[in-house]
């Protein structure tokens, strides 16, 4: 199906967005031992920043998410962009650890809007058949975002030192002139636009709440997924294994690209084998994955390892964007899936604090608490994505043409209010 200038254009702006959101936070991660050097405290403490800014996107999502249903998608993401890339250049001159705790909190609210509205924009933008792909693509971003800190990283850090890593932060705001530019609002937002009554989202909320709390609990197995294989794997590699900057760089472009390639490949799957099968079979390819990703010692079946893990992680992931719209109710959709996402953050937001406390615990093992969390999290969400249900294809725009069935597959616990 062929797409035009201005789809494509959406595409890209929100990819990018989401690209370089994820850039700004995994900054961080890189840099937990420097920072924890520099304030006179234990990597633990430091990992509170990461705990804060995940526990603070519902409040981004709720927030920007209410303003793109009110306002546009355009120009709520815009003003999010810019946002979280000056709090990132801010993190770079905190003085003390409390003052950079609270700049993250800060940056946590700005991250957690720019993700619902982005796939938003894009998924009431595009073609139906093309919601698949694209929302593989757009999961992609986060992966992507790592990968180009995984970059900075092994070039610029041993150069500019923590401060300057947060600073390089601020060079995504430079994408709102792109967008200003070449991406046009949402067709189905404006035809809405004019209605009378705009329902609440706690009216929503109540009216879905089966739907709601289903999804939150989904998306905390899924957070806790991604976190859990990510936020502290450079860590693992630096403390645990002792590796060079340039090593643990080498290895985490290795796994984001393994990431990006997952998220594509499962993202296009479940355009043909439906969106729960897709999740539930990329997640249960962590399992057999485990030993070679947390407990094997050589950087090279480490790198193998983490590759692979992040093909079965991203590629759940992958699914997620087009997935999580396509159920969200059309009169909320720039604040339900970013708020019930963020929602399930906030709940898995201790992932890092509780990780480093197990790995402390005994002997500064991070590959036992890692493998822990991650082997869990792949069993639970495989089942809980077999109890819900899927709207694949379903209408959001009246200009796309006749609407597709949606596919429901043989769930029949959440959603049947839809």
């Amino acid at each position: 199906m062929t797409w035009t200038k201005q789809q494509r254009s959406v595409a890209l702006a929100s990819y990018l967005g989401w690209t370089l959101d994820a850039f700004d936070f995994f900054l961080m991660v890189f840099v937990l031992k420097d920072i924890a050097k520099a304030f006179g405290t234990e990597i633990t403490s430091v990992t509170i920043a990461i705990t804060l800014t995940l526990a603070l996107r519902p409040l981004g999502a709720l927030i920007f998410g209410r303003l793109a249903d009110r306002y546009g998608r355009r120009p709520v993401l815009m003003a999010n962009i810019v946002l979280f890339s000056l709090l990132d250049l801010a993190s770079g001159f905190a003085t003390s650890l409390t003052m950079l705790l609270v700049l993250r909190s800060l940056f946590g609210v700005a991250m957690g809007g720019e993700w619902g509205v982005g796939s938003a924009l894009t998924m009431e933008s595009i073609p139906p058949k093309s919601r698949g792909i694209m929302s593989g693509i757009l999961q992609a971003g986060y992966p992507s975002g790592y990968l180009l800190a995984s970059v900075v990283f092994g070039l610029l850090h041993d150069s500019i030192g923590w401060r300057g890593m947060f600073m390089i932060g601020v060079v995504p705001a430079l994408l709102v002139l792109f967008i200003r530019r070449n991406v046009p609002e949402s067709p189905t937002w404006e035809r809405g636009r004019n209605a009378a009554v705009r329902p609440s989202i706690v009216a929503v909320l109540a009216r879905e709440w089966k739907l709601a709390l289903y999804m939150i609990v989904l998306m905390t197995a899924f957070n806790f997924f991604s976190h859990g294989t990510q936020d502290l794997y450079p860590t693992f590699l630096l403390v645990q294994h002792k590796f060079s900057t340039h090593t643990v760089s080498i290895i985490a472009i290795t796994y984001n690209i393994g990431a990006i390639i997952g998220g594509i490949l499962f993202g296009s799957l479940s355009e043909k084998i439906g969106r729960r099968k897709a999740i539930a079979i990329a997640a249960l390819i962590a399992l057999p994955v485990l030993p070679l990703w947390a407990f094997a010692s050589g950087s090279i079946a480490l790198a193998i390892g983490a590759f692979l893990m992040q093909i079965s992680v991203q590629g759940a992931w992958g699914v997620i964007p087009a997935h999580l719209n396509e159920m969200s109710p059309p009169e909320v959709r720039a604040t339900f899936p970013g708020l019930v996402y963020q929602l399930g953050n906030l709940l898995a937001s201790a992932n890092a604090t509780i990780q480093a406390g197990i790995a402390h615990q005994h002997g500064d093992n991070y590959g036992m608490a890692m493998a822990l969390v991650a082997g869990t999290v792949a069993v639970v969400i495989s089942i809980l994505i077999s109890l819900g249900r899927e709207h694949r294809g379903v209408q959001m725009d009246a200009g796309e043409g006749a609407a597709i069935e949606p596919s429901v597959g043989a769930g029949k616990m959440v959603g049947a209010g839809r």
